[in-house]
């Protein structure tokens, strides 16, 4: 086969493989099979060209595409920063407003508790008391006192990095309660729900009452924003794990079990991301009694805001409606 007869034969192949490479370089989906098929053959190709002596141009190019095609196919790029940039952008928010009845109800069952735990332990003593020992509210009033050059600490010893592994721990600790009690038809995250707003609200309610929410509220104003919301997206996967127990429709209850679980899996990754960051705020900001109030109530508002809007509006295709829709199938789907 001649040089000329061999491009014109096989040159269509290769400005598709040019194609293809261009899409995912662009960071569009590609068709990988379709990818990895054509990068076989390229190199099939640039074999013969080179032993059959072939022009230098025709054997360049396709050196030139077999080397943009492995470097695409077999590096790492950014070190998985672009994957785990994506995920963070747009596959997390995604999965958490797919799953948006669920972190509603999880809302509710912890909010509302909360809520009330913190005006009845406001108004009075004895409700506080129902629910914890008198030395646990001790402790409390100890961690929050005036004068106290780090705030929410029973321990003066542990410094900041210790701290945040301490924090760490406890936070994930609690979120995978939540969602592991889900197991249980969902009534075990209901209940990790209910129970962690009535102690959060009866604590906060107590440090109010007695003088000392001038230290507790900037203490917890700024990592309460991802602690909280962690907590409840926790619940909210729980939930959705039990619901497949609980209503397995045409499946077998083992099955609908394990496709609850896939579903819910996103939303407790994103979870414990936020977990992550109110456990660094928690450690090096939050517990800074240096820091005026005022300060940290500004930061608060602004990771409020941050939250919110990355749950709600990151991942959304812009333009053609076409990431509005997805959102809505996936939460049917869910």
């Amino acid at each position: 086969m001649s040089p000329m007869h061999f491009e014109a034969t096989y040159g269509p192949l290769w400005d598709a493989f040019a194609a293809e490479l261009a899409l995912s370089r662009q960071g569009k989906r590609a068709d990988g099979a379709l990818l990895a098929s054509q990068y076989r053959r390229v190199c099939e190709h640039l074999a013969l060209a080179q032993s059959r002596a072939y022009p230098i141009h025709l054997i360049a190019r396709l050196e030139t595409l077999t080397q943009e095609a492995h470097q695409l196919i077999y590096r790492r790029q950014d070190y998985g920063l672009r994957q785990l940039s994506r995920l963070l952008r747009v596959d997390l928010p995604r999965a958490v407003r797919a799953q948006r009845r669920y972190v509603l109800a999880a809302l509710l069952l912890f909010a509302v508790p909360l809520v009330a735990s913190f005006l009845l332990a406001w108004s009075g003593p004895d409700f506080a008391l129902r629910l914890m020992e008198a030395s646990q509210l001790r402790d409390f009033e100890t961690m929050y006192g005036d004068g106290r050059r780090v705030l929410g600490r029973l321990r003066e010893a542990g410094d900041d990095w210790q701290m945040f592994g301490i924090y760490i721990f406890n936070n994930i600790g609690i979120g995978f309660r939540c969602f592991g009690a889900g197991i249980l038809a969902g009534v075990g995250s209901a209940f990790v729900l209910l129970y962690n707003g009535l102690v959060i609200g009866a604590a906060a309610g107590h440090l109010t009452r007695v003088g000392l929410g001038h230290n507790f509220w900037p203490f917890v104003a700024t990592h309460s924003a991802f602690e909280l919301t962690g907590i409840v997206l926790c619940g909210a996967a729980g939930l959705r794990m039990g619901l497949g127990w609980l209503a397995p429709g045409r499946l077998g209850r083992m099955e609908a079990l394990a496709a609850s679980a896939r579903a819910a899996v996103p939303v407790v990754y994103a979870a414990f991301f936020l977990l992550l960051v109110a456990a660094a705020f928690e450690a090096f900001w939050s517990s800074a009694a240096w820091v005026a109030p005022g300060v940290k109530y500004g930061v608060a508002a602004t990771c409020w805001l941050l939250v919110i809007l990355w749950l709600g509006l990151m991942g959304r295709e812009t333009g053609s409606g076409a990431g509005r829709r997805t959102d809505r199938e996936r939460a049917h789907a869910g």
